[in-house]
Parts: C-alpha cells; structure tokens; sequence
C-alpha cells in the first residue's frame, strides 16, 4: 500500500498534509512553466474540473530539473499560472523528483511504478503518476500523453470501490 504520509508547502508556502487526500484518487504530475508540454495545464484542469467531486485531485509539484524550464521562484510560478492557465488544483512549492534531493514522494512513485523498460528516473517534465483511491496502485504516464488521453483510467480508478 502507497501512503501518502508527506507534508510539503505550498507556492504560497502554506504546508499540506497529503494525508487530507485520503480515499482519494490522486494524479501526481511535475510541471514546468517553459516546457513545450506546459499547455497540458489546461487538460490537467479540466480531468479535476470533470472528476473532483467525484474525489479526485491533481497535486503539481514544479521542477526545474529539465532544460532548466522551471527556473522561476514560487512567487514567479503562481504569477505565471495566474497569467496564463486557469489552475485551481492544489500547485506546490518548487521540487526536485530526481537526485540526490529528489522529494520522497516521487522517490515512492517512481519505485512503485517504473517507467519504460523498468527505468526508475522521471524522464522529462509533466510525467504524471495516477494514485488509487485504495493506494494499492500506481500507473505512471510519459510526458507525450496528454491529460485528456488519461481520462479513462483516470475514470476507472474513480469508479473502482
């Protein structure tokens, strides 16, 4: 079972217990602001806006370990987002999801659920990792896969009991 028993601070640096996501399903996704894939904001609100009451959350932890497309401060990432994506899924302070530093969630997501040919690095910026509700599970996504080519195991993870 993959609990999620971290804290971490948000852009506005209000810390979080992902503990208030319990029975939840939860899509983790590391974002960056100069990224070609940084239009899949858009879709990532729209899977929460379709799904939320259904107990489903997107929780975007930025990183600027990827062609440096991230290098901004906090402040700078939510003036950013507030200027050009309508995001109102939960958006955390800058991290690192690879390394030495790697932020432990991502350390977890990444050994529960490795990427192509069992490789454990998070390869590129908007790899996103879908969490069960029953936190039995993991399903790890490439960055090439668009929010909206997830809804449907996004919605058979919703459906599950």
């Amino acid at each position: 079972m993959y609990e999620l028993n971290f804290e971490f601070p948000l852009l506005d640096g209000t810390m979080k217990n992902l503990r208030d996501y319990d029975g939840m399903v939860v899509l983790v996704v590391n974002t960056a602001g100069r990224c070609g894939f940084t239009p899949q904001y858009e879709g990532l609100q729209e899977l929460y806006m379709e799904f939320r009451d259904q107990g489903f959350v997107v929780l975007a932890f930025p990183c600027n370990q990827f062609g440096a497309q991230e290098p901004g401060t906090d402040e700078e990432i939510r003036r950013f987002l507030d200027e050009n994506f309508t995001v109102t899924f939960p958006v955390f302070s800058k991290t690192e999801v690879n390394g030495e530093n790697a932020n432990p969630l991502f350390r977890m997501l990444k050994e529960a659920a490795p990427g192509t040919m069992g490789t454990i690095p998070v390869k590129w910026n908007f790899t996103k990792f879908l969490i069960s509700r029953d936190r039995k599970r993991v399903f790890r996504f490439a960055s090439v896969k668009k929010p909206e080519n997830i809804r449907m195991a996004v919605a058979g993870e919703i459906s599950r009991t």
